[in-house]
């Protein structure tokens, strides 16, 4: 076999590794897409909702997204949470409830993708390593929640000047202990404890289900 055969089995051989690659994202993003429909369906009718707000205490739907982006990478996770969203709209009680889930999990995502943009190229290290690294998990997590409190902030603010309009006054902290406090400042520091703490349990949740059982290692697709 000369030289040139050589290369194009080589070329042949990264072709198939990417296109076998894409394959099973897509097939991965497929799978946990329905698997969140199919959780919503049957959790989000009986999820109990904070008071005035009408948000579920807890919603596993992040978590579902977020462990498809962190098993099978960049293009399964994105397309997850399309998947998700789409689906989600079936079961929403509220509406909108979808919107706000989708960007609110979706900033937890593309942080991550941009940390690994700026990351250091590190022969033989996968994407889906350097995520474990606590470190620059930690790091992604906030600025995520960070993007994720900014993005709910405008969303919440938009919302109670248009179609909530008539309800902004109602808005309350009875929830956290603090029910005399109400109005805009109730909004905003609503907004900053509701998705703080989901963001905590979005991405906590995937890390240990992914790298505390070495599924990563096990599919190492990314």
């Amino acid at each position: 076999m000369n030289e040139t055969e050589i290369v194009d089995l080589e070329e042949k051989k990264s072709f198939m590794s990417k296109k076998s690659q894409l394959t099973l994202q897509i097939a991965g993003a497929a799978i946990f897409g329905a698997l969140s429909i199919v959780v919503s369906g049957i959790v989000v009718p009986i999820l109990p909702r904070i008071p005035g707000w009408g948000i579920a205490y807890f919603d596993p739907t992040s978590i579902i997204w977020i462990t498809c982006f962190l098993i099978f990478g960049i293009t399964a996770g994105l397309l997850c949470c399309a998947i998700g969203t789409f689906g989600l709209l079936i079961f929403d009680p509220t509406g909108i409830g979808s919107i706000f889930k989708f960007f609110a999990t979706i900033s937890l995502i593309i942080v991550p993708i941009l940390v690994l943009k700026l990351y250091k190229k590190q022969e033989g290290i996968r994407n889906s390593q350097k995520l474990k690294n606590r470190r620059n998990y930690l790091i992604s997590g906030i600025l995520g929640t960070i993007l994720r409190i900014i993005l709910m902030l405008i969303l919440n603010v938009l919302f109670f000047l248009t179609i909530w309009a008539d309800f902004y006054q109602f808005a309350n902290l009875e929830f956290a202990g603090f029910a005399g406090v109400t109005g805009w400042t109730a909004i905003i520091m609503g907004t900053i404890i509701i998705n703080g703490y989901s963001s905590v349990i979005d991405l906590l949740v995937p890390y240990l289900i992914v790298f505390g059982t070495k599924l990563d290692e096990k599919f190492e697709i990314w």
